[in-house]
């Protein structure tokens, strides 16, 4: 029996596996993964079209360079890349952010005047205010859009309010 092996200070090397000819597909290997840390930059954008709030948002390795919408997907939490299969509301697309005239990345808003009345329809309180505080509004937003992220809101949010009031349309 032929032994493939190299013995070198006491570690075992394999030396018989490949002939001189054989080829290596790199393809078949598995590339590195980046271990580096990526940051997020959120701006929260109202949308004069939709009449809601949208999350514009990029991000990048610690270098500087953006990540690209496949390598974002693998960033976020397993239940939002199920999500975005699922839900129209969650789909991500590249936008030139309004006031930065950049691209950027956002949740597109097509569905959120509808998940939003949903939210709020059974609220009697809110109809007799004649509609919805707008820090209310806002924190049921935005606790629902950061889990797309693995977000997670401090409860001290949900305790405040405010005068002004968002009217029901």
């Amino acid at each position: 029996m032929e032994d493939n092996h190299e013995y070198d200070d006491g570690i075992i090397k394999e030396t018989g596996c490949l002939e001189e000819d054989d080829i290596i597909d790199s393809a078949a290997l598995v590339q590195p993964q980046r271990c580096e840390r990526c940051r997020y930059d959120f701006h929260i954008v109202y949308s004069l079209s939709y009449r809601v709030p949208v999350l514009y948002f990029r991000a990048y390795w610690s270098d500087g360079q953006p990540l690209a919408l496949q390598e974002l997907e693998k960033n976020i939490p397993e239940s939002t890349r199920q999500e975005l299969t699922v839900h129209k509301w969650t789909f991500i697309t590249q936008e030139e952010h309004p006031y930065l005239n950049q691209p950027w990345f956002t949740l597109h808003p097509c569905g959120t005047s509808e998940w939003m009345k949903l939210l709020f329809t059974r609220d009697t309180s809110t109809l007799a205010l004649g509609g919805v505080a707008v820090h209310r509004y806002m924190v049921s937003w935005f606790s629902f859009i950061a889990t797309v992220f693995g977000l997670k809101l401090p409860f001290g949010m949900f305790g405040s309010s405010d005068s002004h009031t968002l009217a029901s349309s």
